[in-house]
């Protein structure tokens, strides 16, 4: 019994549809996947930044409450008229810490929401990333198996991938929550 197998394809319009398909998705992710690097940097910057500067800002409370204990130790221990220039100099220095705080955290506080928007946006990719993969192999099988209905459901996760790349790219607000829930 002799089995042969050909590499010929009955429907050659199926073929050339999955891969325009196959193309054009891959192009696409493409795209999207240099798009993601550099939200993933700025991530990665926003995150630095944030750290140094909540680092900063704890530093400032330091020196902060290291003026104050020192300022009412002068007050108590100081000989009467002796440590009045110190005790100002350190009121000095309390009054610029108390004014750099609220500044500091601020700053941190902002570079937190920035990396929480990349966040956001690189949790997009990943979705566009999942669609168009998922697309591909679809496609793959409705090659391997000449079946329109896969090549259907590929242009459906393809659609889907392509809708939230674009979303990613223009900076939209469509994210599906579950999805994340359960990859993030």
């Amino acid at each position: 019994m002799e089995l042969e197998v050909s590499a010929q394809s009955r429907d050659k319009a199926l073929n050339r549809r999955i891969a325009i398909t196959v193309v054009v998705l891959s192009v696409f992710v493409g795209l999207c996947h240099i798009k993601d690097e550099n939200t993933v940097q700025g991530m990665e910057r926003s995150e630095a930044h944030a750290i140094d500067t909540w680092n900063e800002y704890q530093a400032n409370k330091t020196k902060q409450h290291l003026a104050e204990n020192a300022r009412v130790q002068l007050a108590v221990l100081a000989p009467p008229g002796k440590a009045e220039a110190a005790i100002a100099a350190l009121d000095a220095d309390i009054a610029k810490y108390k004014a750099q705080s609220p500044q500091l955290s601020g700053k941190a506080e902002a570079q937190e929401r920035a990396y929480d928007t990349l966040r956001f946006r690189h949790d997009q990719f990943n979705a566009a990333d999942a669609g168009v993969a998922t697309a591909i192999s679809l496609a793959a099988v409705a090659a391997l198996m000449e079946a329109v209905a896969l090549l259907w459901a590929a242009w459906g996760f393809g659609a889907f991938g392509i809708f939230m790349g674009l979303n990613a790219f223009l900076g939209g607000s469509f994210q599906l929550g579950i999805l994340s829930s359960l990859l993030g």
